[in-house]
């Protein structure tokens, strides 16, 4: 079986700050239990630094020429089971206060990319694949294919690059080709790399990796279309038929109602119900919402960003107010939603609560006391937490894009079937209708609520299956 180098900005257990992390920290195990060598290289982030530090082994020392100047790399590796971690690290770099948002971003990462690029070259370790995820590392096929084309090493590497978000795309001026990257002018005057007068890092992993996936199959064919392509539609259209859409799992036994230490109470299929119940009444407790087994209970666990449909939300916040429901919302984002988000607190004492802020034992806790869960998103590639609240028996209300389409079935009241409830259009009658309908299924027909929680609870959100058509995928370049 293949060796497999994953080049990701960030991973689990160390550090998140949204889909990819999940995705790294549980797919390599999934792979290594299918036969293959996995390892995983990533940033030393400050957070990682000050956590993981003492159990980390100096792997490695030496420089990349950076802005013409030779900057010093130091590798560090830790196992985490069967997978190694690779850590990239530069205090003036990494060792910040956010993973992401500088004017240097595109420095930052062009530093990464080349430090894994020489790394391989320092540890004496070539995979027969390296996996490149989302913009921070776009351009590490087009260093392996254009800036070492000359070494057998490297040439033999195939290269898989995933879009887990096509709207960040790292663009940057067209100067850091040479004094970043280390790139001839050639591949922006030819277009290979050119992009809205200055470069891609999205644009250069998609048009050199050998194959291109996306975190869900509807996701890969509406990144085709002008209303989804982040204007990369033309480009992914050249990839057409290398482009993959892989639906993401979870990690099932983080993320498992019967064990989690996070939670009070642990259920299974059998006592979920009573269990629920409890679960809430804690959780209501613990975050000051009116104690009461029997009301709905609404959760929402996100970035409070345009992307994840909240503006809908806002537009009907009077009406949200009026519903016999309670609602539950951790998480942060965008300035105006969370100030909205803390005056609706502040007029509904009891009813609706909002932690500003991740916390992610609050987040398991929400996961497994809530009956519904919102997400009613313009666009999701995939979405994890749909996955996670039907693992906990919590049924997801969805807008039908991206991966959402892909996991939840809309409840069918003739046919008695369905894992939760979703609505078509990104428009804000449909989420209240559709609300509604959920709110009259929990209080008025308890027997299809029941049946809609066992469906849940049954779907497979594992990474099995996404795992086999990984392997299917690889089995193409290195057969």
């Amino acid at each position: 079986m293949a060796r497999i180098l994953m080049v990701a900005s960030e991973g689990l257990p160390y550090i998140k700050s949204g889909g990819l992390a999940d995705v790294i920290g549980s797919l390599p195990k999934e792979l290594v239990k299918k036969g293959y060598e996995v390892r995983v290289v990533m940033p030393l982030y400050a957070p990682i630094a000050r956590k993981f530090h003492d159990g980390f082994q100096l792997e490695a020392q030496y420089t990349v020429s950076i802005s013409y100047h030779e900057v010093p790399v130091n590798i560090w590796s830790q196992m985490q089971g069967d997978v190694k971690f690779y850590f990239v690290e530069h205090k003036g770099y990494f060792e910040r206060d956010n993973l992401y948002g500088y004017m240097d971003d595109g420095e930052r990462f062009a530093y990464f990319q080349k430090a894994v690029i020489e790394m391989l070259n320092q540890l004496n370790y070539f995979p027969e694949i390296m996996h490149s995820h989302d913009w921070h590392t776009g351009m590490i096929p087009v260093m392996c294919k254009e800036g070492h084309s000359f070494d057998e090493r490297y040439r033999n590497i195939k290269h898989v690059y995933t879009i887990h978000n096509l709207a960040y795309q790292g663009n940057f001026g067209a100067e850091m080709l040479d004094s970043c990257l280390g790139l001839d002018y050639r591949i922006f005057d030819n277009g290979n790399v050119r992009y809205d007068g200055g470069i891609s890092f999205m644009k250069s992993g998609i048009l050199y990796a050998d194959k291109v996936t996306t975190v869900s199959p509807s996701y890969s064919q509406e990144i085709l279309t002008p209303q989804y392509g982040e204007h990369m539609e033309m480009v992914l259209e050249m990839r057409r038929y290398d482009l993959w859409g892989i639906t993401n799992g979870i990690d099932i036994e983080s993320w498992n109602p019967k064990t989690d230490p996070e939670i009070p109470y642990h259920f299974n299929k059998v006592n979920v119900k009573k269990q629920k119940a409890a679960n809430k009444m804690a959780l209501q407790q613990e975050m000051g919402l009116q104690v009461n087994p029997d009301v709905m209970l609404v959760g929402v666990v996100s970035r409070l960003t345009w992307q994840k449909g909240f503006y809908l939300l806002m537009e009907k916040l009077h009406e949200l107010c009026q519903m016999p429901i309670q609602l539950c919302v951790l998480g942060s984002g965008e300035e105006r939603i969370e100030q909205e988000m803390a005056q609706l607190e502040n007029g509904n004492k009891g009813k609706i609560v909002f932690y500003k802020g991740y916390n992610d034992s609050l987040a398991h806790r929400i996961y497994a006391a809530s009956d519904l869960f919102l997400m009613p998103s313009l666009f999701e590639p995939c979405g994890i937490s749909q996955l996670i609240s039907m693992r906990y028996g919590t049924l997801p209300l969805v807008r039908e894009t991206g991966g959402l389409r892909d996991t939840v079935n809309p409840y069918n009241e003739f046919e008695k079937s369905g894992n939760g409830f979703s609505f078509a259009n990104y428009n804000s009658d449909e989420l209240i209708g559709v609300l509604w309908n959920a709110i009259h299924v929990y209080y008025d027909c308890p027997q299809d609520w029941k049946m809609l929680v066992r469906n849940a609870m049954n779907t497979d959100v594992s990474w099995e299956a996404s795992a086999n058509t990984y392997c299917q995928l690889y089995a193409q370049l290195h057969p």
